[in-house]
C-alpha cells in the first residue's frame, strides 16, 4: 500500500518498546477508534535494533509494525541515530560533542554525538541501511525521518578539522580566508589551515556572544548547519538506496530554532515535517500567542513551497523536570485545525502515551501514565472521525499569498554574533513584522534568501537584512523595478557576505533602491524611546531599540521622529523605483508600529486581509477552484464572526450565513466553488 500522496494522515507517535507487548493491541484498538491511521515509531530505539556492533534485531519492531497494520495503521519509521547505544559511545569517546563551553559531554541525554565524526557517521550508515534493507518491501511502513530535530552545534576537535576542510573547499587559499574575514585586525593573520580555532564561546564583560572574529563566527555557523545538511544527505542516500518506494522526512522545530538552515536541510526531503508545542513549559506567562505558531507552520510550509506535516503536535502538558499547565479543552484539536489551515496535510501528535519512566515522564500524550481514555484523548478522537471524512478532500490544497518575507539565515546567524543592542531579537523582530499581518488574516509565504522569482507578491518584506549579497540585491532591484514593493527596516545592507561592515553608506547597497542614507543611527537603551509620527494618518507611535537619522535622496518622508535630538528628522520613507516603490524603516519597530503602517502600505500595495474580530483567524487553502476557509476562535469567550457570503461547513455539514456565535477554541471549514 505504502504512502499515498492524496492520504490525510493522522496519527500519534508511538514507543511500543516502554509498554508490555500485551497492551499492544489495546493501543492499536484504542487508536483505531480515535480515526488514527499512522504512527512514528523507533526513533530512539537504535540499542533495542542493534544491542550489540552489527548484531541486528527486529523482530519486536515487526510484531508491533503488523499488529497496528492490523487495525489499518501504517508506520514512519526514525532513523534512531539522535540517540546512540552505550556500547557505540564508549568505544570511542571523541565520538561524543563538545559543547560551546569547550566540555566534551558524556553518556546519558541524546543526541550527545560529533555530527562530524566519521566513525559515528559509519555507525549511522550501519544502522540506517539495516533499517531500510529490512523494511523497504514491509506494506506497513510507508516511510522515514531522519533522526531527530537537527542542529546542536560541536565544537570538538574533529569538528574543527572539519571547518578547516570545509574553509579549503570554500575558499581555497588562506589568503582568500585572511581577506574575507580582515585577519590583519589583533594580527590574527593564519599561515597555516591547522591554525584555526573552532568558534568556542567566549563571554566578555559587556554581554557579547563571542569574542571570535564576525567572519569566522558566521563562516563557523554556516560550517555546522552544512554539517547537518551533509550527514543527514548520506542517511537520506542509503534510504533511497535500499528502501526506494518509501518516503523521507525530518522533523524541524519550526521558525523559531536558530541554529540550522531549514532551507537546506528540506531541499532533499519529500516533504517537509516539523514539532509544534504551544504551551510549554518555557512559557512562564500562560499566554498563547497563536501568531508564532502560524509563523511557524508559514516558514515549514515555505522550505519546499509545499505542504507538510507536523511530526509532534503537542497533545498533553509539557515538562521534563517542571509541568507546563494543560491545555484548556478544545485547544488540541484548534492548535491542529491552525496547523492545517496553513498547509499542514498530517498530523501526529507526541505523544500516544505518557512515559512511566525517562527524563520524559511528564512530557504528557494523549494518554495519561495510566493509559485510559481522558478528557484529551476523546478530543482528538472526535477529531480523528471529522478527519476521516473531510481530511482526504482537502489533502493537497494550499494557501495563496500576495505577502512574503525573505528569511535570510546568514543574517540570522550574523545577529546571532552581533545583536547590535543587547535587547534585539532577530526571530522577535520578524514576528512583530508577521503579526501586524497575521491579525488583518493577511496570508504570508517565508521565502529564502535564495529566491529567484518573486513577482507573484505585491509586497515583498526584508527583515533587517543585515547580511546582503549582491545576488539578493539585484533580485529585489528587478522585482521592485517591474512594479513590486518591498519593505526594508533598519540595520539592513551592513555587512557583506563575510560579515565585515560595508564601506558604503548605510543601507549599503540598498542606497539606491531606498533613495535614503542614513546620516546616524542610535542604540537605545532599554529604558530609553522614541516616538515616530506618521503623515499619511497622523497616528504617533513609540520605537525602541534602534533610530536611524534619515536623510533623503529622492524619497518621500512617510514619518518623522518626534523626541530627543531626532525631532524632526525622517523615521520612514518611500522611493518610487522604476514601476515600484520601496519603503525604508530607520527603526525596528514593533507590531504596533507596523500595524500603523499598513493602513497606508497595503492599499498602496493593493494587499487587503479577511475582517474578524480579534483573536479570530482566518486562513484560506486552494485546490482546483475550491476555497476552503479556516475559521478559530482563539478567544476564552464566545465570538461572534459575521459569514457574508453562504458556505457548507464541512465539519458540520451544514450551511452557514450571517453571525455565526463561536464558543473558545471552535473551528469553522468553509467550502466555497
Amino acid at each position: 500500500m505504502g504512502y499515498q500522496k492524496n492520504k490525510f494522515y493522522y496519527g500519534a507517535d508511538y514507543y511500543p518498546e516502554y509498554w508490555p507487548e500485551e497492551r499492544w493491541e489495546t493501543d492499536a484498538q484504542m487508536m483505531q477508534a480515535a480515526g488514527i491511521n499512522v504512527v512514528r515509531l523507533a526513533e530512539f530505539a537504535w540499542a533495542k535494533m542493534e544491542a550489540k556492533p552489527g548484531i541486528y534485531t527486529f523482530d519486536w519492531l515487526d510484531r508491533a509494525v503488523a499488529l497496528l497494520g492490523k487495525y489499518g495503521i501504517q508506520s514512519v519509521l526514525g532513523t534512531p541515530t539522535a540517540s546512540p547505544p552505550p556500547w557505540l559511545m564508549y568505544s570511542d569517546e571523541s565520538m561524543y560533542r563538545t559543547n560551546e563551553r569547550g566540555e566534551r559531554l558524556t553518556y546519558g541525554n541524546r543526541r550527545q554525538y560529533c555530527p562530524t565524526h566519521e566513525g559515528y557517521r559509519q555507525a549511522s550508515d550501519n544502522i540506517c541501511a539495516a533499517l531500510a534493507e529490512h523494511y523497504a518491501d514491509n506494506p506497513n511502513v510507508i516511510g522515514f525521518q531522519t533522526d531527530n530535530e537537527f542542529g546542536d552545534n560541536c565544537f570538538c576537535p574533529v569538528c574543527r578539522k572539519g571547518f578547516q576542510d570545509w574553509l579549503k573547499d570554500k575558499y581555497g587559499t588562506l589568503a582568500a580566508v585572511n581577506a574575507a574575514w580582515g585577519t590583519d585586525f589583533w594580527g590574527h593573520t593564519y599561515q597555516q589551515w591547522e591554525e584555526i580555532p573552532s568558534a568556542v564561546h567566549r563571554t566578555v564583560d559587556w554581554g557579547t556572544t563571542s569574542g571570535h572574529n564576525p567572519g569566522l563566527e558566521l563562516d563557523w555557523k554556516r560550517f555546522m548547519s552544512d554539517t547537518y545538511v551533509d550527514f543527514q544527505q548520506r542517511q537520506i542516500d542509503i534510504l533511497r538506496a535500499k528502501a526506494p518506494k518509501k518516503m523521507i522526512t525530518h522533523n524541524l522545530m519550526g521558525f523559531s530554532y536558530p541554529k540550522i538552515n531549514a532551507f537546506d536541510l528540506t531541499e532533499s526531503l519529500d516533504f517537509t515535517s516539523w514539532d509544534n508545542y504551544i504551551r510549554g513549559f518555557w512559557n512562564e506567562s500562560g499566554v498563547v500567542d497563536h501568531s508564532i505558531y502560524a509563523l511557524g507552520n508559514d516558514t515549514m510550509r515555505g522550505t519546499k513551497k509545499d505542504t507538510y506535516w507536523v511530526m509532534e503536535q503537542q497533545s498533553g502538558p509539557t515538562g521534563w523536570s517542571v509541568i507546563a499547565e494543560a491545555p484548556r479543552p478544545g485547544e488540541l484539536r484548534a492548535w491542529a485545525y491552525q496547523s492545517i489551515a496553513h498547509g499542514a496535510d498530517g498530523i501526529v501528535y507526541f505523544r500516544w502515551r505518557t512515559c512511566r519512566t525517562g527524563l520524559e515522564e511528564y512530557w504528557h500524550g494523549i494518554l495519561d501514565h495510566h493509559g485510559e481514555p481522558t478528557r484529551r484523548y476523546r478530543e482528538l478522537a472526535g477529531m480523528g472521525q471529522e478527519l476521516k471524512r473531510i481530511g482526504d478532500e482537502i489533502k493537497g490544497s494550499m494557501p495563496k499569498a500576495d505577502v512574503a518575507m525573505m528569511l535570510s539565515y546568514d543574517t540570522r546567524f550574523g545577529f546571532q554574533t552581533q545583536p547590535n543592542n543587547t535587547n534585539f531579537s532577530y526571530p522577535e523582530h520578524f514576528n512583530d513584522i508577521y503579526r501586524a499581518f497575521w491579525q488583518e488574516n493577511i496570508p504570508v509565504d517565508i521565502v529564502s534568501e535564495k529566491e529567484t522569482d518573486l513577482s507573484q507578491y505585491k509586497l515583498v518584506i526584508l527583515p533587517a537584512f543585515y547580511v546582503l549579497s549582491e545576488k539578493t540585491k539585484a533580485l529585489v532591484e528587478a522585482y521592485v523595478q517591474n512594479g513590486g514593493n518591498v519593505l526594508i527596516t533598519a540595520r539592513s545592507g551592513v555587512k557583506g557576505m563575510a560579515n565585515e561592515v560595508v564601506n558604503l553608506r548605510l543601507p549599503g547597497l540598498l542606497r539606491e533602491l531606498c533613495g535614503v542614507r542614513v546620516e546616524e543611527y542610535d542604540s537605545m537603551k532599554a529604558d530609553m524611546h522614541n516616538t515616530v509620527k506618521f503623515a499619511v494618518n497622523g497616528k504617533s507611535v513609540e520605537v525602541k531599540l534602534w533610530a536611524e537619522w534619515l536623510e533623503t535622496e529622492g524619497a518621500h518622508v512617510l514619518a518623522k521622529y518626534e523626541d530627543d535630538y531626532l525631532t524632526e528628522q525622517a523615521a520612514v520613507t518611500v522611493n518610487d523605483f522604476g514601476d515600484g516603490k520601496a519603503i525604508y524603516c530607520g527603526v525596528w519597530g514593533n507590531t504596533e508600529f507596523f500595524s500603523t503602517l499598513n493602513e497606508w502600505l497595503l492599499p498602496v500595495a493593493g494587499v487587503s486581509g479577511m475582517n474578524a474580530p480579534a483573536g479570530v483567524e482566518i486562513t484560506q487553502r486552494h485546490k482546483d477552484g475550491v476555497t476552503y476557509t479556516f475559521i478559530i476562535n482563539f478567544n476564552p469567550t464566545d465570538t461572534p464572526v459575521m459569514i457574508q457570503t453562504p458556505a457548507v461547513d464541512l465539519l458540520t455539514e451544514k450551511t452557514v450565513k450571517g453571525e455565526v456565535v463561536m464558543a473558545p477554541q471552535a473551528v469553522l471549514i468553509l467550502k466555497e466553488s
